[in-house]
């Protein structure tokens, strides 16, 4: 029975990776091990280990490694903790693999420990750009120690094989999280009322913003732009969703509680939930922020995005993305336009780029099918000639 150890370090990835987890836990050939850490253990971003242990999947190790502080020493410190806890989970567990998705320091962290421990690591979401976040270099550091890559579109795909990843070793699958959209039974308007405990108005945004952490001058100046920008639309319902625990959340957090305090209409929830998640997406008009839902999930929905900043630029986008620099009248333009019936119009028959669903199915057979004996030798694609 070959052992796949799945790691989840946040609200966002177990969303994500909810199917394939799902799948694995299914099979009677496989043996899932899934190992929870980061936000997930805090419940200061709503303990949603909880959410894992109502879904019913066995938690094999949990790995705690937040510190109380935000700033670099406290991340920096956060990954040290990871490497020793998940050096020492994956002794305990001996896993013939481990899935990673995506680019958080946690991740990151899970990465270096399997290396060292000489397990194969299979990798999800690689390929792709960020310039406005370290997760740039965090994904890309995680493609060179990885082994297996399951990418969501064809230019992540070509762009892991020109890091040197061998061809054969990257797969297309389309994004996993689209699997959730299609296979999933949302709520109802009157359900997520229930769930929010709120009353959703006219028009509602689903506001999700986290920190651009290559921003030296923090988080503070562009986040107030943001929220001057929210004040143009005071009969709007807004749902805000709490930042990642990147360097820099604390000050967006107060930010957010502060105008929640001071305006009408807003509700602040720490973590919605995958279903609540998708179902607010579904009964709200546009969705705000800097969060890569917007840019890969949402479009699926055939609601508009508001993508504001830098945090995603380099992310392939389709035409229900609106793009906005960080300036209050850039950000109230783009919502308008969002909200006009002539653009919402005119992405009904826009097409997902990000797949139609399928993926955690694909990639639970690769990982269960495809030799591990050789995959710590890694062959590499000759880089000669590509440009």
């Amino acid at each position: 029975m070959r052992k796949i150890c799945v790691v989840t370090g946040s609200r966002a990835d177990y969303g994500l990776l909810y199917g394939l987890i799902k799948a694995i836990h299914e099979d009677p050939d496989l043996h899932l091990q899934l190992a929870v850490t980061g936000m997930h253990l805090s419940p200061e971003y709503g303990l949603t280990v909880r959410e894992i242990e109502a879904d019913g999947f066995p938690i094999a190790e949990r790995i705690e490694i937040l510190l109380a502080s935000d700033t670099p020493v406290g991340v920096g410190k956060a990954v040290g903790l990871g490497v020793i806890g998940f050096v020492e989970a994956f002794t305990r567990l001996s896993p013939d693999i481990v899935v990673l998705l995506g680019d958080r320091f946690e991740i990151f962290a899970a990465a270096q420990a399997a290396l060292v421990a000489r397990i194969p690591v299979a990798h999800l979401h690689g390929g792709e750009r960020t310039e406005g976040a370290i997760d740039e270099a965090i994904r890309h550091a995680i493609t060179k120690m990885a082994h297996l890559h399951f990418v969501a579109t064809e230019t992540y795909r070509k762009r892991v094989i020109q890091l040197g990843e061998h061809p054969d070793t990257v797969f297309n699958f389309g994004a996993i999280g689209i699997d959730n959209i299609v296979d999933s039974r949302l709520m109802s308007r009157t359900e997520l009322e229930a769930f929010l405990n709120y009353q959703l108005k006219d028009i509602n945004f689903l506001i999700t913003y986290h920190p651009v952490t290559l921003d030296l001058a923090g988080p503070e100046p562009a986040f107030r732009e943001f929220l001057e920008a929210l004040t143009m639309f005071p009969d709007a319902g807004m749902i805000f969703t709490m930042p990642n625990a990147d360097m820099g959340n604390k000050a967006i957090a107060d930010m957010i509680h502060a105008f929640a305090e001071s305006h009408r209409g807003v509700k602040v929830v720490p973590s919605l939930g995958r279903i609540g998640y998708l179902s607010a997406v579904q009964h709200c008009d546009v969705v705000i922020g800097n969060s890569s839902s917007g840019i890969i999930e949402v479009p699926v929905f055939k609601k508009p995005t508001v993508n504001i900043g830098d945090r995603q630029k380099g992310r392939e986008m389709g035409p229900t993305v609106i793009q906005a620099r960080e300036n209050r009248t850039e950000i109230a333009d783009a919502i308008q336009l969002a909200l006009s019936p002539a653009f919402r119009e005119s992405i009904q028959n826009a097409a997902s780029i990000y797949g139609n669903g399928g993926t955690a199915r694909k990639i639970k057979h690769i990982l269960k099918t495809h030799p591990l004996n050789t995959l710590l030798k890694k062959r590499f694609h000759d880089l000669d000639g590509i440009e």
